[in-house]
Order: structure tokens, then C-alpha cells, then sequence
């Protein structure tokens, strides 16, 4: 990210200056020259900032509407995977083999990541291995594109965008990088870890302490910003992930939770006709889930750290594919 700090000396700041990008004063009229939901956002970011309203026009006059980007999030859903099906799209013998490699590479900082907020550096690794192939897969839209077009051309979802466009600048004027040279996926999320600007302003870190957060080329600094994330959401150090369970008797999908979050207890549970294989405390809350495996129907109780990974994505099978291939790595890199 080097190229991007020097944005700084290219470009005048932000705040009270013309020359912003170098485009003001000689820049041709874009898809959002001319949009009053456009001149608003402005008018606010200039209030409520102090963003100078001609240099943030600027940004603007050169973002571009994508057509493919309305098309990719309009897309109707996929069916809704069985975990039978969903598991091998994360736990590949290629994804393990990779994960490994990053590992062994930034052995260092995931250490120190484990010790200064206690999540297992397994996970750090798998959750980067998942998200974006260990920065194989982090996105090619420029970020102001994704987060204009969804913000400007996307009703439905068009104030939480805006949301994130907003927290999108601000990032870009801390940190003092080009804000037309970051890149994403197509709804904006960012870098290795796949952070929206949001997540990146409330939990991000400069974990090589080189004065800036990158979490697009610099692996140290995602591998503390995802430990972060997950200290900020509740993880608690050295405590299990999730519980196998048999089941027996006719009241056992009572127990089922509905949605993520842990509403029954491990004793109300047991009254039901579970069972786990792991001694846990019966006032535990714990998310109650069955999966559709090669096998046959699964059981699993998920503990406070299963409910916070689902905070990274609000999916059980997600989570599942995080724990499952953090312990493969471990397996596979022979760590007890």
C-alpha cells in the first residue's frame, strides 16, 4: 500500500482545499454529476465533517454507476445449500494445504495475536482462508464504485450503503490513502478479511505499528484486525467452539434453535432428549442446531465463541466451515 500513502503528496488534503484528486477544476462530468441524492450526501459530509464540498464532488464526478454490481446483489438467492453441500466448498485439501503456508509465514504475528487477544491462531487463519482464499479472491470493484452504485442506484438497501460510503470516506481521509484506488468486493467489503469500511473504522488495527491500517496488501495487519474483531464480539480465550450431540426421543427438534442466536440452555436441552459429548454446565446457553451431513442429520450445540464468529456472518453453516477447517490446519500443520 505503499503507492497509496503518497496519495497525500499528490493530492491536497481533504479539508479546505481545491486541488482534491487533481480533478476539480478540469474533470468531465460523471453519472453522478448533477444527482441530488448525490449534492445531499455532500452537503452532509460537509456539514457533519468537514469535507470541502467542490474536492468531494470530485470523488464523485469520477465514481461510475455498474450495472453488474446492481445485478450481482438483485440476483436471486441460490438455493439454500444443505451443509452436505456446503462444507467442500471451504474444506478443500487446497484451501488446508494453503492455509498451512500462511501459517508458517506469518507464524509471528499470529502468535502475538493469540496472545494479546486470545483467539486461537487457527481461526485468525481460517476465517482469512474462507473470506478470500488468503487474499486470492479479495475483489476487483473499486470500492467507491460498489459502494456509490448501491448507495445512489439500490433502493432496498440504499441508506445502510450510503452508511458505509460515509464510513468509506472518513477511512480514506484517516488513513490518507487514494480513496479511487481501493478495491473490493462488489457490496464494498474490503481487503484479506473482507471488512465493510464500518467494521474497518470500529475494529481495525495497525498491527505492524507502521502508522497506517492496510488490510489489503499487509497480512499482519488482518491478522490483528480480524483477532480484534472477534475480541470486540465476545470471544472468550481458551474456551470451545461447539459441542457434538446424540439425540434421542420424539421432542428433539423442540430444542432446535431458530436464528442464531443461543436461546436454550444445555439443561433445557437435555430435558428434550439431547445429550453432548462434552461436559457442559446445564445454565450454558448454547445455539441448538441440526445439519443435513453425507451421513445424516448432525446435532451440534454451539458455545459463546460459535455465536461469535456467526457475528462475522450471520450463518450457522458459515461458522461451521470456520471451526471445521481451523481444525483441519491444526490438524494438518500436526500444532496440539
Amino acid at each position: 500500500m505503499q503507492a497509496m500513502r503518497g496519495w497525500s503528496t499528490r493530492y491536497a488534503p481533504w479539508v479546505g482545499l481545491v486541488g482534491f484528486l487533481g480533478c476539480a477544476p478540469h474533470a468531465v462530468a460523471g453519472e453522478y454529476e448533477g444527482s441530488p441524492q448525490v449534492a445531499e450526501f455532500v452537503g452532509e459530509m460537509t456539514r457533519d465533517y468537514g469535507f470541502a464540498g467542490e474536492q468531494l464532488m470530485g470523488v464523485f464526478r469520477e465514481a461510475e454507476r455498474k450495472q453488474s454490481i446492481l445485478d450481482a446483489i438483485s440476483r436471486p438467492a441460490e438455493r439454500v445449500k444443505q451443509w452436505s453441500e456446503y462444507r467442500p466448498m471451504f474444506i478443500t485439501e487446497a484451501r488446508i494445504a494453503r492455509g498451512v503456508d500462511f501459517w508458517r509465514q506469518h507464524e509471528a504475528a499470529l502468535a502475538r495475536a493469540e496472545q494479546e487477544y486470545g483467539v486461537p491462531a487457527q481461526v485468525i487463519v481460517s476465517i482469512i482462508g474462507v473470506e478470500t482464499f488468503f487474499g486470492r479472491n479479495t475483489g476487483n470493484f473499486r470500492v467507491i464504485d460498489a459502494l456509490s452504485t448501491l448507495g445512489f442506484d439500490y433502493p432496498p438497501r440504499a441508506e445502510f450503503f450510503r452508511k458505509e460510503l460515509r464510513e468509506f470516506l472518513l477511512l480514506a481521509r484517516e488513513e490518507q490513502v487514494d480513496p479511487m484506488t481501493l478495491k473490493g468486493s462488489y457490496a464494498g467489503a474490503m481487503g484479506l478479511p473482507q471488512f465493510m469500511p464500518s467494521s474497518f473504522r470500529a475494529y481495525a488495527v495497525d498491527f505492524d505499528g507502521d502508522g497506517h491500517i492496510n488490510i489489503w496488501t499487509n497480512p499482519t495487519d488482518a491478522i490483528g484486525s480480524v483477532a480484534s474483531y472477534f475480541k470486540r464480539h465476545g470471544w472468550e480465550a481458551g474456551e470451545p467452539v461447539v459441542s457434538r450431540a446424540d439425540v434421542r426421543g420424539e421432542q428433539v427438534d423442540e430444542g432446535l434453535t431458530e436464528g442464531i442466536e443461543p436461546t436454550k440452555t444445555v439443561g433445557e436441552l437435555r430435558a428434550l432428549g439431547w445429550s453432548s459429548h462434552d461436559a457442559l454446565r446445564d445454565d450454558m446457553p448454547v445455539t441448538a442446531m441440526r445439519l443435513e451431513g453425507e451421513q445424516g442429520p448432525e446435532y451440534w450445540m454451539g458455545l459463546k465463541n460459535f455465536y461469535a464468529i456467526t457475528r462475522y456472518n450471520r450463518s450457522v453453516m458459515y461458522a461451521m466451515a470456520v471451526y471445521q477447517l481451523s481444525e483441519e490446519l491444526v490438524k494438518a500443520r500436526g500444532v496440539k
